[in-house]
């Protein structure tokens, strides 16, 4: 008899890493993360939108994963139909060009009002980016928010030692 495989785990993207808008709107990903991109999703990804105003990048095949669970819900609930046009509406995608740089299209800059500097943020399986000022300003307002300490505690995240 074969020998068991385990499930494979997730790829996970973390840390923050400060990059450059270009006049043209690229962006260039941070090189630690390239490799495992192109590994995992042959260089295509899907940015969307996200309700905080910063943007959300995910390799293609974990994309694929969350628009599925999006199509599933509820066709005449009109929450459902809301996200499904937030999040979905809104995707696009996009690929690593030769440089290791994605082109975001001009309506999600806008959206969440990217300038020349962005924070590329690893959240998991995916990333988020954000206008550099305005992510420095939300990890402020976290940094002071007491509710953030609660939910830590209650989810038992309070016996945590970091």
């Amino acid at each position: 008899m074969g020998e068991l495989i385990p499930p494979r785990d997730p790829v996970m993207f973390r840390g923050v890493t400060i990059v450059h808008l270009d006049a043209k709107g690229r962006l260039a990903i941070p090189v630690r993360y390239r490799e495992r991109l192109e590994t995992l999703s042959g260089a295509r990804l899907v940015i969307t939108i996200d309700r905080d105003r910063c943007l959300l990048l995910y390799p293609e095949p974990e994309w694929e994963i969350i628009e599925r669970k999006f199509a599933a819900l509820p066709a005449f609930d009109p929450t459902a139909r809301a996200l499904q046009r937030l999040y979905i509406g809104n995707a696009q995608e996009v690929e690593l060009d030769a440089q290791g740089r994605i082109l975001i299209p001009i309506q999600l800059r806008e959206f969440a009002g990217l300038e020349k500097h962005v924070a590329f943020i690893g959240q998991g399986v995916k990333f988020e980016i954000w206008d550099e000022s305005a992510w420095r300003a939300r990890m402020e307002a976290a940094l002071n928010d007491t509710k953030l300490i609660e939910l830590a505690r209650e989810s038992g995240l309070g016996n945590l030692t970091l």
